[in-house]
């Protein structure tokens, strides 16, 4: 079995609008760089497609242990592109497509990372709503901004915020369209981490070592778990915990992980 230190560093295949996000697969992780930086990195149907297409070609794939989305350029994404909006017809359908992007996201059978530069903004910010854990640049800035245009979210905001930050900080950033920067949201646990600009990326990098070397297996059990769990009252969140489980223990990941223990060396996980 190969170790997440030894995968090898390669691109994806290029898609025809490959230029609007950057994708390559590295040290056990999918990396994603949304690459509109003129447009401050707004997200259109091509941004989003590339996105799926990135995902695709990991799912299924054991050695691609997490995934890593960043901004190229001053921003990390300030939200939908207005005039994909338009493109599209009616927001309604741009909005359906946005959505089942990031509905996946936040189910995707990977941890996904959000290494957050610049501002993050409306649609930015529902897109880091949807990421397991938020690494930021210390001038990084985060708000909804929807309010400031007299808008309201449609790609989760509302509903995906007050539980990540609790209610009256999520009434604050909706009703305000403030942005804040991002070591302001480390208590309430939006952000995991803020960093220096120049760290960011070996931040980043560091803690992609750290998931890459775990069970990819128990990963997406862990995962999964958290994500149904919240929807759950105790007692069935707790009887899920304990049903996948059972489930776990007949794995090689779990086997291998003790028999690690017990030999006093790395494991070698394969997801299975």
């Amino acid at each position: 079995m190969t170790s997440p230190h030894d995968l090898a560093h390669r691109d994806l295949a290029p898609a025809p609008v490959a230029r609007c996000v950057t994708h390559a697969i590295r040290d056990g992780a999918l990396w994603l760089q949304l690459n509109r930086p003129d447009a401050l990195n707004a997200l259109n149907s091509d941004t989003l497609h590339l996105i799926e297409s990135g995902l695709d070609a990991v799912q299924d794939d054991a050695t691609v242990r997490c995934v890593v989305i960043s901004g190229a350029g001053r921003a990390f994404c300030t939200g939908a592109d207005l005039k994909a909006i338009h493109a599209e017809g009616t927001a309604d359908a741009f909005l359906g497509r946005l959505n089942a992007t990031l509905n996946r996201l936040e189910r995707f059978p990977k941890p996904v990372v959000a290494m957050v530069n610049g501002l993050a903004l409306a649609g930015g910010l529902e897109l880091i709503l949807c990421c397991d854990l938020v690494l930021a640049a210390r001038s990084a800035r985060l708000g909804d901004g929807h309010a400031t245009y007299g808008l309201v979210p449609g790609a989760g905001a509302s509903a995906r915020l007050p539980r990540a930050v609790g209610a009256h900080l999520a009434k604050y950033l909706l009703f305000t369209g403030e942005t804040v920067p991002a070591a302001e949201l480390v208590a309430s646990g939006l952000v995991h981490r803020v960093v220096d600009d120049d760290q960011l990326l070996d931040a980043t990098t560091q803690l992609v070592a750290q998931i890459a070397a775990k069970s990819p297996l128990g990963l997406q059990r862990m995962k999964a778990l958290v994500n149904q769990g919240l929807a759950l009252d105790l007692p069935d969140a707790l009887r899920l915990e304990a049903e996948t489980l059972r489930a776990h223990q007949s794995s090689h990941d779990m086997r291998e992980g003790l028999a690690a223990f017990q030999a006093k060396r790395p494991p070698r996980f394969t997801g299975r």
